[in-house]
């Protein structure tokens, strides 16, 4: 309080402040020490840009953990954009009155020039994990609070696009607070729209030129950056034809996509001509064969599993390989990559890719109890909601 009141009052002696923090006071200096609460954006246009957003569908997926996170520790826990504008809170009985009382709800503007230092502000303008506690909060409204906070990043562009912010009050500090944000904001980003598929639901058609196709989880076809509209037959004929880009005979790709059901060639044929008009002809024949630049959710996966990027790997999965499909080769080929994502954390155990995979599979314990084992006695952040995931799957 010294120091702050030093820098108020511009005299000497704010030497002892961490230089972040002495930095975000200086950049504090428009703003009134008396300010009583952040301003507010306009609530109707915030709450209409989180609708639909990546922030927004990965909140959504882990909601659960958010809240129980917030409940058992009697926290507010935030998440903004990239200006610092709340857009989503959650919090603890007494902290929700608390967060409430100074705007630190959706639409309040949480940046620097808005309300002075605060963790969210110095986290979203250095790109770095933030903590300020008690008197290093430049308004005194916030003198009583202590809060961590950690970036968010666009998992397919890295760009990043807001903060994850928990508070409380100052007297229940705890040495794993930053942790905790960390925790928490690789679980969102795990969450986040990430593979091409998702990115493309947020409105915005992949860069690349040819053929982009996601069939982990809910399937898109892009060619040159406009959708393909495509019928399920369709896009499983497609997606065999990406993994073989070598070419495929007309009995083969029979095979492959209908196995010994009773459907002639004559309606794979009409199937394939069909897919070659949506192609634009970029479809060869003798052998049926893709004229084009492709990429694949599928490749992404395997290739960073390959890598041993069992991380990375779990991010970009984003679910089983057309589901339902009875499609030999795919069904095939979505059983392996199942259980070689499964086999992959077995093995390494990543507390932030395990929570990431059970938001896709939430029955699977053994992956979440080996996690777990391996971090035995150790005191971790993601530990609450691991075990929360094994409440919620009855174990």
């Amino acid at each position: 309080m010294r120091a702050w009141t030093s820098f108020i009052e511009r005299a000497d002696g704010v030497a002892e402040v961490r230089p972040e923090i002495l930095r975000s006071w200086e950049l504090s200096g428009t703003v009134s020490p008396d300010v009583r609460q952040a301003p507010l954006a306009d609530e109707a246009e915030t709450a209409a840009y989180f609708q639909g957003s990546p922030l927004q569908i990965a909140v959504e997926r882990v909601e659960e953990d958010l809240r129980k996170t917030a409940e058992d520790g009697d926290l507010v826990l935030a998440v903004t954009d990239s200006q610092t504008r709340v857009l989503w809170t959650y919090g603890g009985r007494v902290m929700r009155r608390k967060a409430e009382s100074v705007n630190f709800v959706p639409a309040g503007r949480w940046d620097e020039a808005s309300v002075g230092t605060n963790a969210l502000a110095i986290s979203m303008r250095t790109g770095e994990p933030a903590m300020v506690f008690s008197a290093e909060h430049y308004a005194p409204i916030v003198h009583n609070w202590v809060c961590w906070a950690a970036p968010l990043h666009d998992p397919v562009s890295g760009e990043q696009i807001g903060v994850i912010d928990l508070s409380t009050t100052w007297d229940r500090t705890h040495p794993i607070g930053l942790a905790t944000a960390r925790v928490l904001a690789r679980l969102i980003e795990g969450a986040m729209p990430h593979s091409r598929q998702w990115r493309s639901s947020s409105g915005l058609a992949p860069s690349e030129p040819g053929l982009t196709l996601s069939v982990l989880g809910t399937a898109e076809a892009w060619l040159d950056g406009q959708r393909l509209l495509l019928n399920r037959r369709q896009t499983e004929i497609l997606a065999v034809l990406c993994l073989h880009p070598e070419g495929l005979s007309l009995e083969r790709l029979h095979a492959m996509v209908y196995g010994d059901q009773a459907v002639t060639v004559s309606t794979l044929k009409a199937e394939v001509s069909h897919l070659r008009a949506a192609l634009g002809g970029q479809l060869a024949s003798r052998p049926y064969r893709l004229m084009m630049p492709v990429q694949t959710d599928v490749e992404d996966v395997l290739a960073l599993l390959g890598r041993g990027d069992v991380r990375g790997a779990v991010l970009a999965y984003g679910g089983d390989l057309l589901p339902g499909t009875n499609a030999p080769e795919l069904a095939e080929l979505g059983e392996y990559l199942a259980v070689s994502m499964r086999e992959a954390l077995l093995a390494d155990p990543d507390p932030a890719a395990v929570l990431r995979y059970g938001e896709l599979a939430p029955y699977d314990t053994e992956v979440v109890e080996r996690c777990l084992a391996a971090l035995g006695e150790r005191d971790h952040p993601a530990k609450p909601l691991l075990k929360g995931r094994l409440a919620a799957a009855g174990r």
